[in-house]
């Protein structure tokens, strides 16, 4: 049986001091958000196969849980303007405490379901660390709305568990026409796609 001080501590913060995109952040999670305890693999490979946007980009990270990869974006690209989305409140909180935490005036976290809170917003690059119980429904919604809201010559890079590979390269070839496989680690693999200018959604 848990007693109160065991349940205080585990009401306690998770800090995490991390680097990403050669930045180094600090980073506050909590039980119940993805990964507490650390920044997961997932991201990281995403995070060390990516260049850096050019500035003046807007970048989104959908699904931003505690803010990981817009955080790392933010920092990284001081010129540029980062919007973090999820659907969970708890997440948007963190994410939001983070980007204060670490100084950042070119960030700010959004509730959103999928891309609902930016449909008004154009973008140059869009990062997800794809969640991966949302359902093939919820994906197609997403690759959607990021093709649409992507100016001509913008990115969608994911990442995702391996057993996602096929599905992602199938769907992002059929709605932006192109596809690449960025790297395939043990666990996860990064896909990127690219709205090429002239190419009209069918």
């Amino acid at each position: 049986m848990s007693t109160a001080p065991q349940i205080d501590a585990l009401r306690r913060d998770q800090v995490i001091d991390c680097e990403l995109l050669g930045q180094r952040l600090i980073l506050h999670s909590t039980w119940g958000l993805f990964s507490p305890r650390e920044v997961d693999a997932g991201t990281r490979l995403l995070l060390e196969h990516t260049p850096v946007p050019p500035d003046g980009s807007t970048i989104i990270d959908l699904g931003c849980g505690y803010g990981p990869i817009g955080t790392s974006m933010a920092k990284a690209c001081p010129a540029s303007q980062v919007i973090l989305l999820d659907k969970d409140f708890v997440a948007v909180d963190y994410a939001q405490g983070n980007i204060g935490r670490n100084h950042l005036k070119n960030a700010e976290a959004r509730l959103s379901n999928g891309l609902s809170a930016i449909k008004d917003t154009r973008f140059d690059r869009l990062y997800s660390n794809v969640p991966a119980k949302v359902g093939k429904e919820m994906w197609q919604i997403m690759l959607f709305d990021t093709w649409r809201g992507l100016n001509p010559g913008g990115e969608v890079w994911f990442v995702s568990i391996n057993g996602l590979r096929d599905y992602f390269k199938r769907t992002m070839k059929e709605q932006f026409g192109n596809y690449e496989k960025i790297k395939q680690g043990k666990t996860y693999t990064v896909h990127r796609a690219v709205r090429e200018s002239g190419r009209r959604h069918g």
